[in-house]
């Protein structure tokens, strides 16, 4: 995992074993990870925690939204929303479905607990190619218009995720998005307040922003404390 990370962000601290361990302590169905069967090599793994949305600010960066990478701020009590804290893909492995599958676990996730919506903050990765003649904010419009590609907000989009809010400062010290993000949102069209996986609570949640492996060869994962790793069905 930690190899992972150093792969995909090699000018970022990687995830500590304390860090990844906590994880698993505090909410272990939502980390996941897609490994190559033939090697057993990790290509790709998502990190999530559930939140209780209307204890933060829209504009709190990375380490608030994650207790600092721990996340120990886990609700599963009063959360009614998943919050993407990490998705990462082998770059040698891109474009061959991995992305979706991980995607596609977090929502079926959603439904399983009866949660409301994932929310998470996307990194702007392509900013820094604009940043001298666009604003975060133009910048986003024309991702979202068509108008220009970015390489982790156009993958959203296409994945059913909408953007409610630009936020700055987000992750300060990335050179690729000069710190700024948005948050994106994908609601559950299942969700019923009180329904299966609701678990007490008046948790309106309703805040609102003011401004070559075929899939054939991977296979979808929850990370395990032991060896030992069960297949998603």
């Amino acid at each position: 995992m930690i190899a992972l990370c150093e792969k995909v962000y090699p000018e970022s601290r990687p995830w500590t074993e304390a860090q990844l361990a906590s994880h698993l302590a505090v909410f272990p169905e939502g980390q996941m990870v897609v490994e190559e069967i033939a090697t057993g090599r990790l290509v790709g793994m998502a990190s999530s925690l559930v939140l209780r949305w209307d204890d933060y600010d829209f504009h709190a960066d990375w380490k608030a939204w994650t207790a600092g990478g721990f996340f120990t701020n886990h609700d599963p009590v009063s959360g009614r929303t998943l919050y993407g804290a990490e998705v990462m893909v082998d770059p040698e492995m891109q474009r061959r479905g991995i992305g979706k599958r991980l995607y596609a676990a977090r929502r079926a996730l959603v439904r399983q607990f009866g949660l409301r919506r994932i929310r998470a903050g996307a990194r702007l990765r392509g900013y820094h190619r604009h940043a001298a003649k666009l604003t975060p904010g133009q910048y986003v419009e024309r991702v979202v218009a068509g108008e220009l590609r970015d390489p982790t907000l156009s993958f959203q989009l296409r994945e059913g995720f909408r953007v409610i809010a630009v936020v700055p400062s987000y992750l300060a010290n990335d050179p690729e998005s000069l710190g700024h993000a948005v948050v994106i949102e994908w609601l559950n069209p299942d969700f019923e307040s009180g329904g299966a996986g609701g678990s007490g609570g008046a948790d309106r949640e309703g805040k609102q922003p003011s401004a070559s492996t075929a899939l054939a060869t991977t296979r979808l994962t929850r990370r395990r404390a032991d060896a030992g790793r069960r297949a998603l069905r």
